[in-house]
């Protein structure tokens, strides 16, 4: 049985100090609802853009945190999928209660996730929100993903051969998703960009081809020449700055649809090119149907069968001490191509 009482990380106000909260009450599920003991939290820049800019919440204080994972300690109402004891991981909904960087957190029932037995606590906690935004920029209808066919495992690629596919940004943990979400889908050849040094794990992941993440938007299009005669009509750009966003747009064919994360104001459609705004939350009514039976129904099934991966990880110290640590070399961009986590019950 949980306790009453837990310890959590907190936000004093907006972009104010991280702090630990040793009495923070633990909430109670409502219907529909279960309560997780978290045993891992995965960080994302998210994460680190909350703190540094105020994004997404308004009423502080307020713990923070996007993904975790952990195991089931109490049912709400109505919930008859899950059971006591189940390995799970999820994503926060942006309720009070449902935040990762707490040692019990609340997730919704329909879109909790089993892990599967080959899946660690630590793998599982970083996989919510960056896979969920992989799934939202390649199936989500526009004006908001690129609209492509959920993949099945029961029928052929919906994708036409030879499509191919470009995400700028591949090392990053929504990239690595994206790969591998692509090669299910039937794309090829699937291009990225990167660190050079990371593109052999990328092409295991099932990039066919990976350019230097440094290239000029003319020098990207000539290299992607080479490889397919098709037109670019499907692009993801995953990483934030200006410049990386416009390449995105620059390398795209009319016709086309670029995916974008959190778009700069300037990046806008033009003239027979689409650009989609990607936001992977969880209760954004145009999510939920798209999302609910992924994480409710396929999720599971691709990790054990090993279609999906998760990200390689590194565990932080000091269990929920060692997060604001974390979050600020994510601000510094010095994490590359892995996830950190916490495990927020080795917290003193």
């Amino acid at each position: 049985m949980a306790p009453t009482t837990q310890k959590a990380l907190y936000l004093e106000k907006k972009q104010g100090d991280l702090v630990i909260g040793d009495a923070i009450p633990v909430p109670k599920p409502k219907a529909g609802e279960v309560l997780i003991k978290v045993i891992a939290a995965g960080l994302n820049p998210a994460d680190w853009a909350v703190k540094a800019f105020g994004l997404f919440i308004e009423d502080y204080p307020a713990v923070i945190g996007f993904d975790y994972a952990g195991i089931v300690e109490e049912l709400g109402e109505g919930v008859v999928e899950l059971k006591v004891g189940d390995r799970v991981f999820s994503e926060s909904s942006f309720q009070k209660g449902h935040e990762a960087f707490q040692q019990y957190a609340l997730g919704i029932a329909s879109t909790v996730s089993k892990i599967p037995d080959n899946i660690s606590f630590d793998q599982a906690g970083t996989i919510g929100v960056t896979l969920a935004t992989a799934v939202v920029a390649l199936y989500q209808t526009a004006p908001d993903g690129l609209g492509l066919p959920v993949p099945s495992l029961s029928s052929p690629p919906a994708v036409k051969p030879g499509t191919p596919l470009v995400v700028i940004g591949g090392s990053t943990s929504v990239g690595q998703y994206t790969i591998q979400l692509a090669k299910l889908s039937g794309f090829s050849p699937i291009i990225t960009t990167a660190s050079l040094s990371n593109a052999s794990y990328l092409q295991s992941l099932g990039a066919t081809h990976v350019f230097d993440r440094g290239l000029s938007a003319d020098d990207l299009k000539a290299q992607i020449s080479v490889v397919t005669s098709a037109p670019i009509h499907h692009v993801f750009v995953v990483v934030a700055p200006l410049p990386v966003q416009e390449l995105g747009l620059q390398i795209l064919d009319k016709g086309g649809r670029v995916a974008v994360v959190l778009p700069q104001p300037d990046i806008k459609s033009e003239e027979g090119k689409e650009v989609a705004s990607v936001a992977a939350f969880l209760r954004t009514p145009k999510n939920i149907p798209l999302l609910e039976p992924f994480f409710h129904d396929l999720a599971a099934e691709l990790l054990e069968k090993g279609i999906i991966k998760p990200n390689i990880i590194e565990v932080l110290p000091n269990g929920l001490h060692g997060i604001p640590d974390g979050l600020a070399r994510l601000g510094k961009g010095e994490v590359s191509s892995l996830k950190l986590v916490s495990r927020p019950q080795e917290t003193a």
